[in-house]
């Protein structure tokens, strides 16, 4: 059943684009709908490039501080999402591009995406899998003691500067 909606959407989304298209065209012109067309796509485009980056930037950031990265994950799916949206020629997929990539509306988007994967994985449809193996780690409040080796000679803990000098 599950991919029999995209099945749908796969067929419906030309015949809609196609539809509005025309209807647009019969408003305003064939060669302005062209045109308008282009300059979405180039708007898109250009969007796609300057969100993408900022996207990976604060994904690389997130893994840098050693954060579980939910959010930056979220954006980049929505701008990579978004961004194959845009440069799908058709009106109805620019507004829905559009809505991914565009930094005020995409904090919308995102809840809408997390809420319908936070009841994707309530159902059980979906499945968190955790592994030990992965290469984030959490920063750690515990403390290690150790000693500091200077010179080929250990100085223990108790020793103070002074005394580590001479």
């Amino acid at each position: 059943m599950r991919w029999g909606w995209v099945a749908l959407a796969f067929l419906l989304t030309p015949i809609v684009e196609i539809y509005v298209i025309v209807q647009v065209g019969q408003a305003i012109g064939v060669w302005q709908t062209v045109a308008l067309l282009l300059i979405e796509s180039a708007i898109g485009v250009w969007l796609l490039k300057r969100e993408g980056r900022r996207a990976w930037q604060e994904l690389r950031l997130s893994l840098n501080q050693a954060r579980v990265p939910a959010k930056e994950l979220a954006d980049a799916a929505l701008v990579l999402v978004g961004g194959t949206l845009l440069v799908t020629p058709g009106f109805v997929t620019d507004v829905a591009g559009f809505f991914c990539v565009l930094p005020f509306t995409r904090p919308l988007a995102r809840r809408v995406l997390l809420a319908y994967i936070a009841r994707r994985v309530s159902r059980g449809t979906i499945h968190v899998v955790a592994g030990s193996h992965s290469r984030f780690r959490p920063p750690s409040a515990s403390v290690v003691d150790g000693e500091v080796v200077e010179g080929g000679r250990v100085a223990s803990s108790g020793e103070n500067d002074a005394t580590r000098r001479s």
